[in-house]
């Protein structure tokens, strides 16, 4: 059981630039190296403030050089936005560049205004993820390969760079489809969730799925590698949790129009932000995710990992505009305080028991 961070990069206003924002999160990384944090996250996007990381690889390359342990992992690479050959060697060369520290996320994207500008559709990004997965296992472990299907074709290829991790870097597949799970588990991938803004029975419901997959595939469900990511924040300090659970508010009202395509952009590549349709209030993201006061975050982690069962807790330490420093000291605050205490109560935790019976799970 290990810890990182995920580092979206936004820029809720103008008041800090891209370049700054960018060095922050060059900071952040540092700095959770230093602590032993065993990841750092860089999310991919495009178009919009909501994340300034276009290029998850173009991070690591650069933090790889100011880090010396931890793993850098792309959270996530939108698949269906690359030409297959292009990736499979960028994604070799950076794990050359890391010494073998590369964490490979992989999902399918879901920001139809990001698609749009691309000129992709996003009626297809499943079926092209799930034909790029297969380019990845290829390419990476073969020393040649082709690949025919219905949206990628390659002639036969040898990619020059190969990964330093044998026989690729591990694969970190993020999404609860159930055809991404089982794609996940049959190829012995890492699952990567979020929960979103939801709880603790949002976690269960989660892992039910993974178990239930599991077994449909043979597999025993304490063998699936599963990640989880979570928005979480620990201060006896009422006005920071609340300032914090803003900038949580802002993320998802950003994150929804997009998807939604009701996003109205401002000034440039500003989107505005406003009420979405369903959101949760404020009062039940306290309830559900893990922020509040450092005895209350020990005891919901505790509670959430003691659910779903990962091997890696990720939680998100930059949102909206909360600022560089704050965040500096969350990252100490977790290392030496609340990574210790859930480790030791999580220390003598049986082994993940899948509550899905056999018969159910070819249902």
């Amino acid at each position: 059981m290990d810890f990182g961070i995920f580092i979206l990069m936004q820029q809720r206003n103008k008041h800090k630039t891209s370049h700054q924002i960018l060095r922050d999160a060059v900071e952040q990384t540092r700095v959770a190296d230093e602590l032993g944090f065993g990841a750092a996250w860089y999310a991919e996007h495009h178009f919009s403030n909501y994340g300034l990381c276009s290029s998850p690889l173009t991070m690591i390359a650069h933090c790889a050089a100011v880090t010396r342990n931890i793993r850098l992992g792309t959270g996530i690479v939108v698949a269906p936005l690359y030409q297959p050959a292009r990736l499979i060697a960028d994604v070799a060369m950076v794990d050359q560049l890391s010494n073998g520290r590369l964490n490979l996320g992989i999902g399918s994207g879901y920001q139809h205004f990001e698609f749009e500008r691309f000129g992709v559709s996003l009626d297809t990004a499943k079926a092209r993820t799930l034909e790029m997965l297969d380019m990845l296992e290829l390419g990476l472990k073969q020393p040649k390969f082709s690949y025919d299907g219905e949206f990628y074709q390659q002639p036969m290829s040898a990619i020059s760079q190969r990964a330093v991790q044998q026989p690729m870097p591990p694969m970190w597949i993020t999404s609860v489809d159930p055809t991404f799970v089982t794609r996940a588990v049959r190829g012995g991938h890492h699952v990567f969730v979020s929960g979103g803004d939801g709880g603790v029975e949002k976690l269960r419901a989660t892992r039910n799925l993974i178990d239930k997959v599991a077994l449909a595939e043979g597999k025993d469900p304490a063998q699936v590698k599963v990640g989880v990511l979570r928005a979480a924040y620990a201060s006896d300090n009422k006005d920071e949790v609340e300032r914090y659970l803003d900038c949580a508010r802002f993320q998802r009202r950003i994150a929804v129009s997009l998807k939604r395509r009701t996003a109205q952009v401002a000034d440039d590549y500003q989107v505005e932000e406003g009420i979405v349709e369903g959101e949760s209030s404020l009062e039940e993201m306290r309830a559900n995710l893990p922020v509040g006061s450092v005895d209350q975050v020990i005891e919901r982690v505790v509670k959430e990992i003691r659910t779903l069962k990962p091997c890696h807790y990720a939680f998100q330490t930059q949102m909206g505009d909360f600022d560089h420093p704050t965040m500096l000291r969350q990252l100490e605050l977790w290392a030496k305080v609340i990574m210790p205490a859930v480790q030791r109560e999580i220390a003598n935790d049986p082994p993940h028991v899948a509550q899905v019976e056999p018969e159910l799970a070819a249902a």
